[in-house]
Formats: C-alpha cells, sequence, structure tokens
C-alpha cells in the first residue's frame, strides 16, 4: 500500500516537473491558436471582420471581465479553505489554486490533473484524508453542478438551450457530443458521490472487480489505489456539518456561475445587440448555451480543452453573436473567443509556469532547513 502510494507520488513529481518545460506549455498554446488563427482566416475569406466600436462601455466591460477573474479565483480559494477546514492560509490558498488551474491546463480535460493535484496537497504536509476529500469532493461538486443545474435551466429554457434552432444539420456533432459527455458525467459524478457519501467499499471491490477482466487489468492496480484513496475521503466527509457541504457547493456554484458570466461580459463588450436588444430570458438562455458547452469541453481529449473550445464557441453561439439583422458575425465569434480564452485559459498557463519553479524553489528549501534542523 505504501509503496504503491510512493510510487504515485514519484510519477506525479516527474509529472509536474515535466509539465512546466517549454513543450508541455507550448502544445495547448498552439493547438489553440492554430484553431483560432484557421477560423479567422477562413471567416475573412468570406467577409471583412465587423467593425469594433470602442466605447467607454466597452473597456468597461473588459475591465469587469479582469475583475471576474480575480473573484472566480478568490471562489476557488474559499471552497480549498472550507474542504481543509482551514488548513492553509489565505496566501497559500491563491498560489495553490494558480498550480492546481495550471495542472488541468496542460492535461486533457477528460484526464484532468487530480495525480498532479494530490502530489501538490502531499507535499504541503496535509493529512492523506483531506487530500482525498479536497480531489474527489471537489470533483463530486463541479459535476453535481451540471448534473442538477442542466435540468432546472432545461425546464425554463426548452430545447434550444441544447442548440441553436438554426443550427441545422452541422450542429448534429455537437448535439451528439453533449449528450454523450452529460450521460458520462451522471455515471462517474453518482458512482464518486456514492462512493465518497454512503459506501466507499462497495464502490472500491466493484472497481477492483472491473479490472479483474481481459484488458483491464493493467488498471488493477490504480483501481485500488482509487479505491483506498475513496475510503480516506468517505473518513474525512463523515461526521461533517450542513454548514460545510453547503459553503463548499456554494463555493463550486459561485465560481462555476461567474466563469459563465465572464463570457457574457465580453460578449456584451462586443456585440451591440446582446446588450441592448436582448431580454432576460434571452440572456439566461446564453447562459444555459455556456453550461451545455462546457459539458461538451468536459470530454474533450485536448489539454485544457485547447482548440476544441475555441472550435465549439461559434457553433455554440452562433445565434446570439449577430448584427441588428440578426446575421451570424463569425469574425466577431473568434475574437470573443479568443479573448475569453486568453483571460481563463491562458492566463493559468503562463501564470503557472511562473508560480510552480518558485514553490518548488520554496519546497526545496523548506527541505533542506528541515534536514539541518534534524541533524542538530
Amino acid at each position: 500500500m505504501k509503496k504503491n502510494n510512493t510510487n504515485e507520488n514519484v510519477g506525479a513529481e516527474q509529472e509536474l516537473m515535466e509539465s512546466i518545460r517549454f513543450s508541455r506549455v507550448i502544445i495547448p498554446v498552439v493547438l489553440g491558436l492554430g484553431v483560432v488563427g484557421y477560423l479567422l482566416y477562413s471567416a475573412i475569406t468570406k467577409e471583412p471582420l465587423p467593425k469594433i466600436d470602442w466605447t467607454g462601455f466597452t473597456i468597461m466591460m473588459l475591465a469587469l471581465s479582469v475583475v471576474l477573474l480575480g473573484l472566480r479565483h478568490f471562489a476557488y480559494m474559499v471552497r480549498l479553505r472550507i474542504l481543509t477546514d482551514g488548513f492553509f492560509s489565505w496566501k497559500k490558498c491563491f498560489e495553490l489554486i494558480f498550480i492546481w488551474e495550471f495542472s488541468s491546463a496542460i492535461t486533457p480535460t477528460s484526464v484532468g490533473g487530480s495525480a498532479v493535484a494530490m502530489f501538490v496537497l502531499s507535499q504541503e504536509k496535509l493529512p492523506a484524508g483531506k487530500i482525498a476529500t479536497i480531489v474527489f469532493y471537489s470533483m463530486v461538486l463541479d459535476t453535481l453542478f451540471f448534473v442538477v443545474g442542466l435540468p432546472l435551466l432545461f425546464l425554463f429554457l426548452g430545447s434550444q438551450m441544447i442548440y441553436p434552432e438554426s443550427g441545422g444539420d452541422g450542429f448534429q456533432f455537437w448535439r451528439n457530443w453533449f449528450y454523450i459527455a452529460y450521460v458520462l458525467m451522471i455515471i462517474y459524478g453518482s458512482v464518486f458521490l456514492y462512493g465518497i457519501i454512503i459506501s466507499p467499499t462497495k464502490v472500491k471491490r466493484f472497481l477492483t472487480w472491473i479490472c479483474s477482466f481481459g484488458f483491464l487489468k493493467r488498471f488493477k492496480e490504480k483501481a485500488e489505489g482509487l479505491g483506498n484513496d475513496m475510503v480516506l475521503a468517505a473518513t474525512e466527509i463523515k461526521g461533517k456539518p450542513l454548514s460545510f457541504h453547503l459553503g463548499a457547493f456554494g463555493a463550486t456554484a459561485t465560481a462555476w456561475t461567474i466563469r459563465f458570466v465572464l463570457v457574457m461580459v465580453l460578449m456584451m463588450a462586443f456585440v451591440p445587440v446582446v446588450r441592448e436588444g436582448f431580454s432576460l430570458f434571452q440572456q439566461t438562455l446564453i447562459y444555459g448555451r455556456l453550461e451545455v458547452m462546457f459539458v461538451v469541453l468536459a470530454l474533450s481529449p485536448t489539454p485544457g480543452s485547447s482548440g476544441v473550445a475555441e472550435a465549439a464557441f461559434g457553433p455554440f453561439l452562433s445565434d446570439f453573436i449577430v448584427n441588428a439583422d440578426g446575421k451570424y458575425l463569425a469574425g466577431m465569434a473568434i475574437i470573443i473567443a479568443f479573448l475569453w480564452r486568453l483571460l481563463t485559459y491562458f492566463f493559468y498557463l503562463f501564470a503557472g509556469a511562473i508560480v510552480i519553479p518558485n514553490w518548488i524553489r520554496k519546497l526545496v528549501n523548506d527541505r533542506k532547513k528541515e534536514k539541518i534542523t534534524t541533524e542538530k
């Protein structure tokens, strides 16, 4: 057991060190910018880019989007403080969220950066139970936000929340991707929720049983490790007051809501129709469509959904990013998508590449001090 955990930590440490290499950072950048460049070129060959009216309101909305980015970061800090029962200082939470977001940015969205996150938290001398709780319960909370929120929005908004009425056959791909991603989200969310809250031992036995057949045998050791971590998380969660769960979910919902509102603010900055001609229902519809889009991105095979996010943005919002005559502004959609990814993805990608070396340097220095103190 101890040996397995040690091997996992070594692997995670190597993954973290390799993640800050130029090649690991540049690949998602090239993917994202490559897709943006291709889409932009395709758009301008058909029609010139729409003129951007740089008014005071536009500047104010851009400034607000930066503020929202900070508030989203703070919401995740609050969640980390709650899940650790205040173990980390606010300053430490600020730093760790950067590392967590960076590990997600360089890892395929469908895989996630949980291994790196567990390693980073373990280096901060956090008890094993709390580490497992942070990683697994965070995943459950994120999933719960979508699994519960989307049906409620659907009841209010109808099927147009999932895809544009004018989407045509070309949108069939994205629509099918959403259905598959949402079903998978319900399945793994239910499994982890059951494992953490109800019976982790049953889930552990189920996972090891599944990995006893055919080609899945190679994953049996990882399945056992996952089951053990789930037991730790369940033990830590057991007996927590209702305020703990409500606070953690509230911080999660706030972070995700701000993420979507940030996109809406960018659309208001550059698309006059969105800020002037849209009713509250239409604004809510944009929010619902963004939730659907993020479910699609959850199944992305690329690092941080790079390339996929930029490609999906236009099709999902094609009936909103329009001129006064209702014509889709493809070029404007690409510009907004680029700004959105610049603020929420590339920002963490480059910030993490700065924060992680400093974090590692402090970690090494602390270990040296501990060694000197022990030898004395």
